[in-house]
């Protein structure tokens, strides 16, 4: 069995996750890249919005890093709007997409990654979660920061739980930060006014949150599992 690290990250076409791939790409890991589609560095297709889809990414990153997975990245994401005001059922459907890609997918992850890791001597989940889990979101996002919320809550729950078994827990909650997403919610709501509630007078690079995945997946103590790490310009501390 080789010594490198292996890691599955999800949502890794672009911003946060393709940033994270590039920082992990090193002579001592093998990865394992997921988005909707593949190209590029992305190997692993799969919808999360689709029953099954996120066993069968599992399934596909065990078969492309030779049966093993040390890491896994839930990074996948969506950010909809979803006003108040729209007919019952569309808001509904807003809210139960948004929760089956942001959560469920990711649950579904941990889970097969657990119960791995249980059978190969422990292992690492790094979730990436938001400001939003705490500082809640704008009125048209209730679903994404609900979202992230309960991804926090699993990533403690997970640490707690398994720390005995070396299976370690992280989540990493940013701000606003410079991606596709971001960008159009800056533009859509003022842009600048919002920078104004950032301390540091920027929103954070896809570098930076990279540097915090890649040293939880890498490098972070074991006795730091179940920490939460902002990354928000201290728009939001606590």
């Amino acid at each position: 069995m080789d010594n490198d690290t292996h890691i599955l990250i999800t949502g890794a076409r672009r911003g946060i996750g393709k940033a994270a791939a590039t920082a992990l790409d090193t002579p001592n890991t093998k990865l394992a890249c997921h988005a909707t589609q593949t190209g590029e560095h992305v190997t692993i297709a799969a919808d999360f919005d689709e029953p099954g889809a996120a066993s069968r990414a599992w399934s596909d990153a065990l078969d492309l890093l030779d049966g093993r997975i040390d890491v896994l990245i839930n990074n996948a994401g969506v950010f909809e709007a979803s006003p108040i005001d729209q007919d019952d059922d569309a808001w509904r459907s807003d809210f139960e997409r948004t929760m089956r890609i942001n959560l469920t997918a990711s649950a579904e992850l941990c889970r097969l990654a657990v119960r791995h890791f249980q059978e190969n001597g422990g292992g690492r989940i790094i979730n990436i979660a938001s400001r939003a889990a705490y500082r809640g979101d704008s009125p048209n996002h209730w679903h994404y920061a609900a979202s992230k919320g309960g991804m926090v809550a699993m990533t403690k729950t997970i640490a707690r739980a398994y720390a005995a078994e070396n299976i370690l827990a992280f989540a990493i909650c940013p701000g606003f930060t410079m991606t596709g997403m971001a960008e159009d919610y800056l533009q859509s709501r003022g842009g600048e006014q919002l920078l104004r509630d950032i301390p540091l007078g920027r929103v954070a690079s896809p570098e930076e949150v990279a540097e915090t995945i890649r040293f939880c997946a890498l490098d972070a103590p074991p006795s730091m599992t179940g920490a939460v790490l902002d990354i928000n310009g201290a728009s939001f501390v606590r």
